[in-house]
This record gives C-alpha cells, structure tokens and sequence, in this order.
C-alpha cells in the first residue's frame, strides 16, 4: 500500500526517529505543542511495526494526555494510562530516547499546578542531552 506523502509504504533504509515527521514531532512537543506533535507522530505510526509503533503510539498518547490536560483541564490520565501500556513493553531507554525520563516528566507536568513551561518536558537521550544528538 502507497501513502501520498512518502509514495511508497515504507522507508526501508530509516529507523523511526530518523524520520524528518519524527523531528519535527520532537521539537514540536518540547516546544509545549503537544497536539501538534502528535500528528506529526502519527505519520510514522501509520506504517511502523513492532517495537516501533509502540514506541510511537506511546509518544503519541503522552502527547495527547498533556494536551487534554492543558488544553482542555482534563484531570484525568486516561491517555497516561495507555500510553503506560505501551511503554512497559519497551527497555528504558528506545530509539535513542530516554523513556524512563519522559514517563517520569510527563506525570510530573500532569500533576503540576500550572502549565509546564516550553521545554519540559521534552525528549531526552539517554544520559540526559537533549534529543535529537
């Protein structure tokens, strides 16, 4: 199956964070655009397999979580809580991002008082350097 936007069904030779919608998805989130960021991920999704589209899928539900409780003050952690799912089937760190620190992140910014300043949370590699390298 073809997609209009990379004209063929895969990109064979990329891993998942490679991907420019990926970046941008990235910079998007830690820019606090966090609905934005998680339709820049679901391009990847869209033909991500295995491990990879865990690892987006749990992305893009963080993103949403947030979203939803910024944007709209949801208190709920529905979309935390399936992002949780996917994620605890994923090493720590996956893709050259550092997922343990982002679950931490994202639950801190949920359960803060106010908006999180742009920037946190955000994607890291592991040993703390921002992401991408």
């Amino acid at each position: 199956m073809a997609f209009p936007w990379w004209g063929r069904a895969s990109l064979p030779d990329m891993t998942v964070t490679e991907s420019g919608d990926f970046r941008r998805g990235a910079a998007l989130f830690a820019r606090s655009e966090w609905w934005e960021a998680h339709e820049a991920w679901e391009r990847p999704w869209l033909t991500a397999r295995g491990d990879d589209r865990a690892f987006l899928q749990a992305l893009i539900l963080l993103a949403a979580a947030l979203h939803k409780r910024w944007a709209h003050g949801s208190l709920t952690h529905r979309n935390y809580d399936k992002a949780l799912r996917y994620l605890d089937t994923l090493p720590g760190a996956y893709a050259g991002v550092d997922l343990a620190r982002l679950r931490a992140d994202v639950w801190d910014a949920l359960r803060g008082p106010a908006r999180p300043e742009a920037g946190h949370p955000a994607l890291h590699a592991p040993g703390g350097g921002p992401f991408p390298a």
